[in-house]
């Protein structure tokens, strides 16, 4: 149980610190990019156990749940760096409360993890804590709000990977923990190249300091995405996913204290009645 405890907090802070790192990065760079590197950095730390590994044992459906992981880690590490870029950390990262309700209805139809009531109850609080997230910016919680372009890249890369962590649920059914996480990264890798070939995006050579961060933003991807398959081996996904949603408290105040975002007891608020709704959720089973 202290170990479970251990990697939730693990998720919880390095989900955050890896936003905010590309953020700052986003501000330089193209976001494909950035992914491209800091993927590159998470393959190159799992050659020597990805060689010393025996593969041969999975069959093909394995395979094709590597590559389908891989493709929805790719589009939402994409479409999250691009809404950072262009909207506020504060408002963004509370949105990833919704993805508990994506990890829910997906989780239902891959997994047969069926919500209770309290799930139900869950979802109507995130939406209206989201009101007050909302209720911050220009438009106001409306449907002009929905057709802004960061909010729509940030409903993306929440429903790209509430798929993903079902998928990874899968893979690490199948495998193990470690060998889900050398699959997550090389997959990442690989597709993040792909997307710079389909989007036309020239590598560019970048500073030092700036390399430095794509590493760092690499290691807070790997404590986030191992701590994320520990987790998901001893838990649902559902609640799983409604756990994570602490980090968006931590989001709100580094968006409040490094990028001076406004509105920050409302937003504050509007996190922790989502927290709650998330919380509910954890009442499924």
């Amino acid at each position: 149980m202290f170990t479970l405890i251990c990697a939730l907090f693990v998720r919880i802070i390095s989900n955050p610190l890896a936003n905010l790192v590309q953020k700052i990065q986003a501000e330089k760079h193209n976001p494909v990019l950035i992914n491209t590197y800091s993927y590159f950095f998470l393959s190159l730390s799992c050659i020597v156990p990805a060689i010393m590994n025996n593969w041969s044992e999975y069959g093909l459906n394995f395979w094709i749940y590597a590559l389908l992981a891989g493709i929805l880690c790719t589009l939402g590490s994409i479409c999250l760096i691009k809404a950072l870029q262009i909207g506020e950390m504060s408002v963004l990262g509370p949105i990833n409360s919704y993805k508990c309700i994506v990890g829910l209805v997906i989780g239902y139809l891959l997994l047969g993890e069926i919500p209770s009531i309290y799930g139900f109850l869950g979802v109507l609080l995130i939406i209206f804590g989201s009101w007050f997230i909302f209720d911050t910016v220009q438009e106001g919680f409306s449907f002009k709000l929905l057709l802004r372009k960061d909010i729509i890249l940030r409903f993306c890369a929440l429903f790209f990977t509430g798929c993903e962590a079902v998928v990874l649920k899968k893979i690490i059914l199948i495998s193990s923990v470690s060998e889900s996480f050398i699959l997550w990264c090389f997959t990442g890798f690989l597709f993040s190249i792909l997307m710079l070939i389909i989007f036309r995006v020239k590598p560019e050579r970048i500073s030092g300091k700036d390399l430095f961060s794509c590493a760092g933003i690499a290691a807070f991807l790997g404590l986030m995405q191992l701590s994320t398959n520990f987790v998901f081996e001893r838990m649902n996904v559902g609640l799983s996913l409604a756990l994570f949603q602490l980090s968006s408290v931590i989001a709100v105040i580094f968006g409040y204290k490094v990028f001076k975002e406004e509105h920050f007891i409302k937003k504050l608020t509007g996190s922790i009645i989502m927290i709650i709704g998330s919380g509910l959720i954890l009442l499924l089973k």
